[in-house]
Protein backbone atom coordinates (compact mmCIF):
# COMPACT_ATOMS: atom_id res chain seq x y z
CA UNK A 1 0.00 0.00 0.00
CA UNK A 2 2.99 2.25 0.54
CA UNK A 3 4.72 3.35 -2.65
CA UNK A 4 8.24 2.07 -2.98
CA UNK A 5 10.80 4.76 -3.81
CA UNK A 6 13.87 3.99 -5.88
CA UNK A 7 16.95 4.29 -3.70
CA UNK A 8 19.80 6.63 -4.61
CA UNK A 9 21.88 3.59 -5.48
CA UNK A 10 19.23 2.26 -7.85
CA UNK A 11 18.91 5.66 -9.50
CA UNK A 12 22.69 5.82 -9.96
CA UNK A 13 22.73 2.36 -11.55
CA UNK A 14 19.94 3.35 -13.96
CA UNK A 15 21.62 6.65 -14.81
CA UNK A 16 25.01 4.97 -15.34
CA UNK A 17 23.41 2.51 -17.77
CA UNK A 18 21.80 5.34 -19.72
CA UNK A 19 25.06 7.31 -19.70
CA UNK A 20 27.06 4.37 -21.05
CA UNK A 21 24.50 3.71 -23.78
CA UNK A 22 24.29 7.35 -24.80
CA UNK A 23 27.90 8.49 -24.51
CA UNK A 24 29.84 5.25 -24.96
CA UNK A 25 31.82 5.42 -21.72
CA UNK A 26 31.30 5.21 -17.98
CA UNK A 27 30.69 8.33 -15.86
CA UNK A 28 33.24 9.30 -13.23
CA UNK A 29 31.02 11.25 -10.85
CA UNK A 30 27.65 10.68 -9.15
CA UNK A 31 25.83 13.03 -6.77
CA UNK A 32 22.33 13.60 -5.45
CA UNK A 33 20.12 16.38 -4.11
CA UNK A 34 17.01 15.50 -2.10
CA UNK A 35 13.46 16.69 -2.40
CA UNK A 36 11.75 18.00 0.69
CA UNK A 37 8.49 18.12 2.52
CA UNK A 38 7.61 21.20 4.53
CA UNK A 39 6.18 20.20 7.89
CA UNK A 40 4.75 23.67 8.53
CA UNK A 41 5.41 27.24 7.42
CA UNK A 42 3.78 27.60 4.00
CA UNK A 43 4.11 30.76 1.89
CA UNK A 44 6.13 32.38 4.67
CA UNK A 45 9.55 32.15 3.04
CA UNK A 46 9.11 35.06 0.65
CA UNK A 47 7.69 37.05 3.56
CA UNK A 48 10.95 36.74 5.54
CA UNK A 49 9.28 34.40 8.01
CA UNK A 50 10.12 30.89 9.23
CA UNK A 51 9.79 27.56 7.47
CA UNK A 52 10.25 24.06 8.87
CA UNK A 53 11.08 21.50 6.19
CA UNK A 54 12.85 18.17 6.22
CA UNK A 55 14.81 16.50 3.43
CA UNK A 56 13.36 13.34 1.88
CA UNK A 57 14.99 10.10 0.76
CA UNK A 58 13.54 10.92 -2.68
CA UNK A 59 16.43 12.41 -4.65
CA UNK A 60 17.59 13.62 -8.02
CA UNK A 61 20.80 11.96 -9.14
CA UNK A 62 23.29 13.39 -11.62
CA UNK A 63 26.00 11.16 -13.08
CA UNK A 64 28.55 12.36 -15.59
CA UNK A 65 32.07 13.25 -16.48
CA UNK A 66 34.21 16.19 -17.54
CA UNK A 67 34.85 16.68 -21.27
CA UNK A 68 37.02 18.95 -23.37
CA UNK A 69 34.49 19.62 -26.12
CA UNK A 70 33.31 23.00 -24.85
CA UNK A 71 29.73 21.70 -25.05
CA UNK A 72 27.54 20.54 -22.14
CA UNK A 73 25.31 17.59 -23.02
CA UNK A 74 22.55 16.63 -20.57
CA UNK A 75 20.12 13.70 -20.80
CA UNK A 76 17.07 13.20 -18.60
CA UNK A 77 15.48 9.83 -17.89
CA UNK A 78 12.23 11.42 -16.65
CA UNK A 79 9.24 9.94 -18.47
CA UNK A 80 7.21 13.13 -18.19
CA UNK A 81 10.01 15.51 -19.15
CA UNK A 82 9.52 17.84 -22.08
CA UNK A 83 10.89 16.62 -25.36
CA UNK A 84 13.68 16.43 -26.30
CA UNK A 85 15.26 14.23 -23.65
CA UNK A 86 18.73 15.57 -24.45
CA UNK A 87 19.96 19.16 -24.65
CA UNK A 88 23.27 20.65 -25.64
CA UNK A 89 24.60 24.10 -24.84
CA UNK A 90 28.03 25.72 -24.91
CA UNK A 91 30.00 26.49 -21.77
CA UNK A 92 28.89 30.04 -20.95
CA UNK A 93 31.19 33.02 -21.24
CA UNK A 94 30.89 36.77 -20.78
CA UNK A 95 30.53 37.16 -24.53
CA UNK A 96 28.13 34.22 -24.85
CA UNK A 97 26.01 33.86 -21.69
CA UNK A 98 23.42 31.12 -21.34
CA UNK A 99 19.79 31.94 -22.05
CA UNK A 100 16.62 30.13 -20.96
CA UNK A 101 14.66 28.29 -23.60
CA UNK A 102 13.16 24.94 -24.54
CA UNK A 103 12.84 22.29 -23.21
CA UNK A 104 11.67 23.74 -19.91
CA UNK A 105 13.37 21.10 -17.72
CA UNK A 106 16.79 22.11 -19.03
CA UNK A 107 16.39 25.66 -17.67
CA UNK A 108 17.00 24.38 -14.14
CA UNK A 109 20.34 22.92 -15.22
CA UNK A 110 21.29 25.93 -17.34
CA UNK A 111 20.44 28.32 -14.52
CA UNK A 112 22.76 26.52 -12.12
CA UNK A 113 25.58 26.39 -14.67
CA UNK A 114 25.15 30.12 -15.27
CA UNK A 115 25.24 30.86 -11.51
CA UNK A 116 28.02 28.49 -10.47
CA UNK A 117 30.65 30.23 -8.34
CA UNK A 118 33.73 29.60 -10.45
CA UNK A 119 34.88 28.37 -13.83
CA UNK A 120 32.76 25.66 -15.45
CA UNK A 121 34.13 22.93 -17.68
CA UNK A 122 32.13 21.19 -20.36
CA UNK A 123 30.55 17.89 -19.37
CA UNK A 124 28.23 15.03 -20.26
CA UNK A 125 25.56 14.18 -17.69
CA UNK A 126 22.48 12.04 -17.11
CA UNK A 127 19.68 12.92 -14.68
CA UNK A 128 17.43 10.45 -12.85
CA UNK A 129 14.98 11.27 -10.07
CA UNK A 130 12.61 9.67 -7.59
CA UNK A 131 11.06 13.02 -6.59
CA UNK A 132 7.50 13.19 -8.00
CA UNK A 133 7.14 15.99 -10.52
CA UNK A 134 4.45 18.54 -9.69
CA UNK A 135 3.77 17.04 -6.27
CA UNK A 136 4.97 19.95 -4.17
CA UNK A 137 8.03 18.04 -2.95
CA UNK A 138 10.47 20.38 -4.71
CA UNK A 139 11.71 18.35 -7.63
CA UNK A 140 13.08 21.62 -9.03
CA UNK A 141 15.35 22.45 -6.06
CA UNK A 142 16.41 18.80 -5.93
CA UNK A 143 17.60 19.07 -9.54
CA UNK A 144 19.26 22.44 -8.98
CA UNK A 145 21.17 21.33 -5.89
CA UNK A 146 22.20 18.04 -7.49
CA UNK A 147 23.47 19.95 -10.53
CA UNK A 148 25.48 22.38 -8.37
CA UNK A 149 26.95 19.49 -6.37
CA UNK A 150 27.93 17.79 -9.63
CA UNK A 151 29.64 20.96 -10.87
CA UNK A 152 31.51 21.22 -7.56
CA UNK A 153 32.98 17.78 -8.16
CA UNK A 154 34.07 18.62 -11.70
CA UNK A 155 35.32 22.11 -10.83
CA UNK A 156 36.73 22.01 -7.26
CA UNK A 157 36.77 25.37 -5.52
CA UNK A 158 39.47 26.36 -3.00
CA UNK A 159 38.08 27.35 -0.62
CA UNK A 160 34.68 25.79 -1.40
CA UNK A 161 31.62 28.00 -1.28
CA UNK A 162 29.56 27.87 1.91
CA UNK A 163 26.33 25.87 2.06
CA UNK A 164 24.45 29.16 2.26
CA UNK A 165 26.15 30.52 -0.88
CA UNK A 166 25.40 27.28 -2.69
CA UNK A 167 21.70 27.40 -1.77
CA UNK A 168 21.44 31.06 -2.79
CA UNK A 169 23.08 30.37 -6.15
CA UNK A 170 20.51 27.64 -6.81
CA UNK A 171 17.67 29.96 -5.80
CA UNK A 172 19.00 32.65 -8.16
CA UNK A 173 19.11 30.04 -10.92
CA UNK A 174 15.39 29.33 -10.45
CA UNK A 175 14.55 33.04 -10.45
CA UNK A 176 16.47 33.77 -13.63
CA UNK A 177 15.93 30.74 -15.86
CA UNK A 178 12.61 28.99 -15.11
CA UNK A 179 11.37 32.41 -13.96
CA UNK A 180 9.89 31.26 -10.64
CA UNK A 181 10.31 33.85 -7.84
CA UNK A 182 10.68 31.18 -5.13
CA UNK A 183 11.81 31.77 -1.57
CA UNK A 184 14.89 30.16 -0.07
CA UNK A 185 13.40 27.15 1.69
CA UNK A 186 13.65 24.48 -0.98
CA UNK A 187 17.28 25.04 -1.88
CA UNK A 188 18.39 25.46 1.75
CA UNK A 189 16.90 22.20 2.97
CA UNK A 190 18.16 20.30 -0.07
CA UNK A 191 21.67 21.56 0.71
CA UNK A 192 21.57 21.50 4.53
CA UNK A 193 19.30 18.61 5.46
CA UNK A 194 20.49 16.14 8.10
CA UNK A 195 19.24 12.64 8.78
CA UNK A 196 16.86 12.51 11.75
CA UNK A 197 16.31 16.28 11.81
CA UNK A 198 13.96 18.92 10.49
CA UNK A 199 15.38 22.37 9.73
CA UNK A 200 13.94 25.56 11.22
CA UNK A 201 14.99 28.23 8.77
CA UNK A 202 14.75 31.96 9.40
CA UNK A 203 14.18 33.33 5.92
CA UNK A 204 15.25 36.84 6.92
CA UNK A 205 18.56 36.16 8.68
CA UNK A 206 19.03 32.83 6.84
CA UNK A 207 20.01 31.22 10.13
CA UNK A 208 19.13 27.54 10.31
CA UNK A 209 18.59 25.32 13.35
CA UNK A 210 18.40 21.54 13.20
CA UNK A 211 15.59 20.14 15.34
CA UNK A 212 15.55 16.40 16.12
CA UNK A 213 12.74 14.33 14.64
CA UNK A 214 14.17 10.95 15.48
CA UNK A 215 11.58 9.19 17.62
CA UNK A 216 11.18 5.74 15.99
CA UNK A 217 7.55 5.63 17.13
CA UNK A 218 6.65 8.72 15.06
CA UNK A 219 6.78 8.91 11.27
CA UNK A 220 5.87 11.31 8.51
CA UNK A 221 3.45 10.25 5.79
CA UNK A 222 3.47 12.12 2.51
CA UNK A 223 0.29 11.52 0.52
CA UNK A 224 0.30 12.52 -3.12
CA UNK A 225 -3.19 13.41 -4.30
CA UNK A 226 -1.98 12.82 -7.86
CA UNK A 227 -3.97 15.81 -9.03
CA UNK A 228 -2.61 19.06 -10.32
CA UNK A 229 -5.20 21.67 -11.20
CA UNK A 230 -4.58 23.68 -14.32
CA UNK A 231 -3.64 27.20 -13.30
CA UNK A 232 -2.93 30.39 -15.16
CA UNK A 233 0.59 30.55 -13.73
CA UNK A 234 -0.16 33.84 -11.98
CA UNK A 235 -1.36 32.49 -8.62
CA UNK A 236 2.03 32.40 -6.92
CA UNK A 237 3.24 35.82 -8.17
CA UNK A 238 -0.17 37.33 -7.36
CA UNK A 239 -0.06 36.16 -3.76
CA UNK A 240 3.49 37.39 -3.42
CA UNK A 241 2.42 40.84 -4.65
CA UNK A 242 -0.54 40.83 -2.26
CA UNK A 243 1.80 40.14 0.65
CA UNK A 244 4.08 42.97 -0.41
CA UNK A 245 1.06 45.26 -0.66
CA UNK A 246 -0.07 44.27 2.83
CA UNK A 247 3.37 44.97 4.31
CA UNK A 248 3.41 48.37 2.65
CA UNK A 249 -0.01 49.24 4.08
CA UNK A 250 1.26 48.31 7.53
CA UNK A 251 4.44 50.32 7.06
CA UNK A 252 6.62 47.21 7.39
CA UNK A 253 9.48 45.92 5.29
CA UNK A 254 7.82 42.51 5.26
CA UNK A 255 4.97 40.69 6.97
CA UNK A 256 7.58 39.10 9.26
CA UNK A 257 7.55 42.39 11.19
CA UNK A 258 3.75 42.55 11.51
CA UNK A 259 1.47 41.25 14.26
CA UNK A 260 -2.19 40.35 14.37
CA UNK A 261 -2.74 43.50 16.41
CA UNK A 262 -1.19 45.56 13.59
CA UNK A 263 -3.53 43.89 11.13
CA UNK A 264 -6.58 44.48 13.28
CA UNK A 265 -5.69 48.15 13.79
CA UNK A 266 -5.40 48.78 10.04
CA UNK A 267 -7.94 46.34 8.63
CA UNK A 268 -10.11 49.10 7.20
CA UNK A 269 -7.29 49.99 4.78
CA UNK A 270 -7.24 46.52 3.21
CA UNK A 271 -9.15 44.94 0.40
CA UNK A 272 -10.72 41.76 1.83
CA UNK A 273 -8.54 39.40 -0.20
CA UNK A 274 -5.29 41.12 0.77
CA UNK A 275 -6.37 41.13 4.42
CA UNK A 276 -6.88 37.36 4.26
CA UNK A 277 -3.47 36.80 2.69
CA UNK A 278 -1.76 38.83 5.40
CA UNK A 279 -3.69 37.07 8.16
CA UNK A 280 -2.47 33.70 6.92
CA UNK A 281 1.17 34.74 6.71
CA UNK A 282 1.32 36.46 10.10
CA UNK A 283 -0.40 33.52 11.77
CA UNK A 284 1.71 30.96 9.93
CA UNK A 285 4.98 32.55 11.02
CA UNK A 286 3.87 32.27 14.65
CA UNK A 287 2.65 28.70 14.17
CA UNK A 288 5.98 27.65 12.71
CA UNK A 289 8.11 28.80 15.63
CA UNK A 290 5.62 27.26 18.07
CA UNK A 291 5.76 24.00 16.12
CA UNK A 292 9.56 23.89 16.36
CA UNK A 293 9.31 24.37 20.13
CA UNK A 294 6.71 21.60 20.30
CA UNK A 295 8.92 19.21 18.35
CA UNK A 296 11.90 19.94 20.60
CA UNK A 297 9.66 19.04 23.56
CA UNK A 298 8.35 15.96 21.71
CA UNK A 299 4.85 17.38 22.13
CA UNK A 300 3.48 15.75 19.00
CA UNK A 301 -0.14 16.51 19.87
CA UNK A 302 0.56 20.25 19.90
CA UNK A 303 2.61 19.99 16.73
CA UNK A 304 -0.31 18.21 15.04
CA UNK A 305 -2.79 20.82 16.21
CA UNK A 306 -0.65 23.55 14.62
CA UNK A 307 -0.50 21.55 11.38
CA UNK A 308 -4.28 21.47 11.16
CA UNK A 309 -4.52 25.19 11.92
CA UNK A 310 -2.02 25.78 9.13
CA UNK A 311 -4.10 23.78 6.65
CA UNK A 312 -7.30 25.59 7.57
CA UNK A 313 -5.58 28.94 7.09
CA UNK A 314 -4.13 27.90 3.72
CA UNK A 315 -7.59 26.73 2.66
CA UNK A 316 -9.60 29.70 3.88
CA UNK A 317 -7.30 32.74 3.97
CA UNK A 318 -4.63 31.97 1.39
CA UNK A 319 -6.97 29.95 -0.86
CA UNK A 320 -4.36 27.57 -2.22
CA UNK A 321 -5.93 24.27 -1.19
CA UNK A 322 -8.42 22.24 -3.22
CA UNK A 323 -11.13 19.65 -2.57
CA UNK A 324 -8.74 16.73 -2.98
CA UNK A 325 -6.25 18.04 -0.42
CA UNK A 326 -9.04 18.92 2.00
CA UNK A 327 -10.42 15.38 1.75
CA UNK A 328 -7.00 13.82 2.39
CA UNK A 329 -6.48 15.98 5.48
CA UNK A 330 -9.94 15.42 6.94
CA UNK A 331 -9.75 11.66 6.35
CA UNK A 332 -6.35 11.44 8.05
CA UNK A 333 -7.58 13.39 11.05
CA UNK A 334 -10.39 10.87 11.59
CA UNK A 335 -7.83 8.18 12.42
CA UNK A 336 -6.50 7.15 15.81
CA UNK A 337 -2.79 7.76 16.13
CA UNK A 338 -2.70 10.72 13.74
CA UNK A 339 -1.32 13.87 15.37
CA UNK A 340 -1.84 16.30 12.51
CA UNK A 341 -2.14 16.71 8.76
CA UNK A 342 -1.98 19.55 6.26
CA UNK A 343 -1.42 20.38 2.62
CA UNK A 344 2.21 21.01 1.79
CA UNK A 345 3.86 22.86 -1.05
CA UNK A 346 2.40 25.62 -3.20
CA UNK A 347 -1.08 24.14 -3.29
CA UNK A 348 -3.81 23.54 -5.92
CA UNK A 349 -3.03 19.83 -5.78
CA UNK A 350 0.10 17.90 -4.92
CA UNK A 351 0.68 16.42 -1.49
CA UNK A 352 -0.36 16.44 2.13
CA UNK A 353 1.98 15.78 5.04
CA UNK A 354 0.81 13.87 8.11
CA UNK A 355 2.54 13.27 11.44
CA UNK A 356 1.41 10.00 13.00
CA UNK A 357 2.31 7.06 15.15
CA UNK A 358 4.22 4.33 13.30
CA UNK A 359 1.64 1.80 14.47
CA UNK A 360 -1.20 3.79 12.89
CA UNK A 361 0.14 3.82 9.32
CA UNK A 362 -1.73 0.92 7.75
CA UNK A 363 -5.12 1.75 9.31
CA UNK A 364 -4.73 5.38 8.30
CA UNK A 365 -3.89 4.51 4.70
CA UNK A 366 -6.85 2.11 4.52
CA UNK A 367 -9.22 4.78 5.83
CA UNK A 368 -7.94 7.46 3.46
CA UNK A 369 -8.34 5.14 0.47
CA UNK A 370 -11.97 4.56 1.43
CA UNK A 371 -12.67 8.28 1.70
CA UNK A 372 -10.68 9.56 -1.28
CA UNK A 373 -12.18 9.00 -4.72
CA UNK A 374 -8.87 9.35 -6.57
CA UNK A 375 -5.74 7.20 -6.57
CA UNK A 376 -3.40 8.58 -3.90
CA UNK A 377 0.10 7.33 -3.36
CA UNK A 378 1.66 7.11 0.08
CA UNK A 379 5.24 7.54 1.23
CA UNK A 380 6.28 6.76 4.80
CA UNK A 381 9.48 8.56 5.64
CA UNK A 382 11.77 10.09 8.22
CA UNK A 383 14.15 13.06 7.73
CA UNK A 384 17.00 12.36 5.31
CA UNK A 385 20.38 13.92 4.57
CA UNK A 386 21.05 16.80 2.24
CA UNK A 387 23.06 16.79 -1.00
CA UNK A 388 25.89 14.27 -1.15
CA UNK A 389 28.44 12.58 -3.39
CA UNK A 390 27.63 8.96 -4.29
CA UNK A 391 29.61 5.93 -5.40
CA UNK A 392 29.64 4.75 -9.00
CA UNK A 393 28.85 1.01 -9.04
Amino acid sequence: MVTRVESAGELVARAVSTFTDRFGEKPTTAVCGPGRVNLIGEHTDYNEGFVFPMALPMVTVVVGRKTDTGVCRVVTTAESADDPKQVEFPVPSTANPLQPGKPAWANYVKGVVANFKGEVCSFDAVLASSVPLGGGLSSSASLEVATYTFLEQLNPQDPPVSLKEKALACQKAEHEFPGMPCGIMDQFISVMGKEGHALLLDCRSMDAQLVPLDNPDVVVMVTNSNVRHELTGSEYPTRRRQCEEAAKILGKNSLREATMDDLEAHKDKFEPEVLCRARHVIGEIRRTTEAADALRARDYAKFGKLMVESHNSLRDDYEVSCAELDTLVSAAMECTGVYGSRMTGGGFGGCTVTLLSATAVQDTISHIKKKYTGEPTFYITTPAAGASVLQIP
